[in-house]
């Protein structure tokens, strides 16, 4: 067999093992029978690729069902005790790092305040609370896939993992070679935008699409386009908070003006009750202080004007991309969203072309606040998967 060939060859199972690790991690438990079907391999590739999966400790039987007149056939599914993964939100007020096993089931989680964005302060905590959740899961280093990271901003990878975060002042930063100072896990790092929209697209609102927009809304605005399906994603980052929705309006963290951040973002609305009279509590933390401004905004007119210029935005996101789903997440947006999600669809649609608006639907993040660091933990995953 020459070279060529046998570079074929492997590249052949490597992706036959792929899919087949791919349709029974999405699938849960299934027979080898029903992954040739769903995969359209043969049964002896089948059997070929589970044997060494098997042997692998990475697959795993978990009984049996009735067939058609023959033996009983055999169900496998992923195993969730052959490996770990962390995931870390790098949000404005706190890093939240936890750690799942391969089912995705929590094991361990650990939880940092945030006060300044120094990236050395920053990277100490991502550090505290790797060193924290395996610590608290009894789980040693050896065990653990990898490290997903849903940071602000832009990621750049080439040479090297650089950070551009505008609102926390970061010009450049080399976090992995930061963070390489204190661990030696294996690090990837992304958006946490995209991680979100990951979490959205494997476990919660997107599943079932081929093509959503997540928008994360916290202290700052984010969104992530999301297409494919969860066993073939992809994801891509959009400063959908930077999108012009008042010429010459108020100005933005950004320094440009009239970006939407700066009317829909939790400090902008916060800043804005607060202009019209709004007595905010001065003992209340900025999620408390917007949660009692969802519930009531004290005759300022504020809510109704956030949920004009929020629809406004969705409005232009579905003008632009025609997306199946439009997800409101981020702690911010489920706030908004869960006292004012029919009347954000009201304005979206005052703000989109009639054909479009008709074949998006918007809904809420279904895994609540904590879908960065679930997502940011699927990064290794997909690496494991792909092989």
């Amino acid at each position: 067999m020459t070279g060529r060939e046998r570079g074929t060859v492997h590249a052949l199972r490597r992706f036959n093992r792929s899919l087949l690790l791919r349709s029974l991690y999405f699938g849960d438990r299934q027979s080898r029978q029903e992954l040739s079907a769903a995969t359209g391999l043969s049964p002896a590739s089948v059997g070929s690729v589970m044997r060494e999966l098997i042997d692998e400790g990475i697959v795993i039987e978990v009984g049996s069902v009735e067939s058609d007149g023959g033996r009983p056939r055999v169900l496998l599914r992923v195993n969730p005790a052959h490996g770990h993964v962390i995931g870390v939100d790098v949000g404005e007020t706190r890093v939240r790092v936890e750690l799942f096993d391969l089912a995705m089931t929590e094991r361990a989680k650990a939880d940092y305040p945030l006060d300044r964005h120094d990236a050395e302060v920053v990277t100490a905590r991502m550090l505290d609370g790797i060193a924290a959740v395996l610590k608290d899961g009894g789980v040693g280093a050896g065990s653990i896939i990898g490290v997903g990271i849903g940071v602000p901003g832009v990621v750049q990878r080439e040479p090297e993992v650089l950070v551009d975060a505008q609102t926390f002042g970061w010009d450049r930063v080399p976090l992995e070679r930061l963070l390489r100072a204190g661990t030696d896990l294996p690090l990837l790092v992304d958006n946490g935008a995209n991680t979100m929209g990951r979490a959205e697209l494997w476990f919660g609102s997107g599943r079932g699409t081929t093509g959503a927009v997540v928008a994360l809304i916290g202290s700052g605005v984010g969104a992530s386009i999301i297409s494919g399906d969860a066993g073939f994603p992809g994801a891509s980052a959009s400063e959908f908070g930077h999108l012009v929705v008042v010429a010459g309006g108020r100005t933005c963290r950004c320094g440009n003006k009239g970006c939407l951040e700066a009317y829909v973002g939790a400090e902008a609305i916060l800043d804005r009750f607060a202009e019209a009279g709004g007595i905010i509590d001065g003992g209340a933390d900025q999620e408390s202080a917007l949660a009692a401004v969802s519930h009531d905004d004290q005759g300022t007119g504020v809510l109704a004007e956030t949920v004009r210029y929020l629809g406004a935005g969705i409005g232009s996101l579905i003008n632009l991309l025609a997306p199946e789903r439009v997800i409101l997440g981020g702690w911010a947006g489920l706030l908004l969203g869960d006292r004012n999600l029919d009347a954000i669809r009201a304005a979206a649609r005052l703000h989109s072309l009639r054909h479009p608006f008709a074949t998006t639907s918007i809904e809420l993040c279904r895994l609540g606040p904590e879908a960065v660091a679930l997502g940011a933990a699927t990064l290794p995953v997909e690496q494991f998967l792909t092989g």
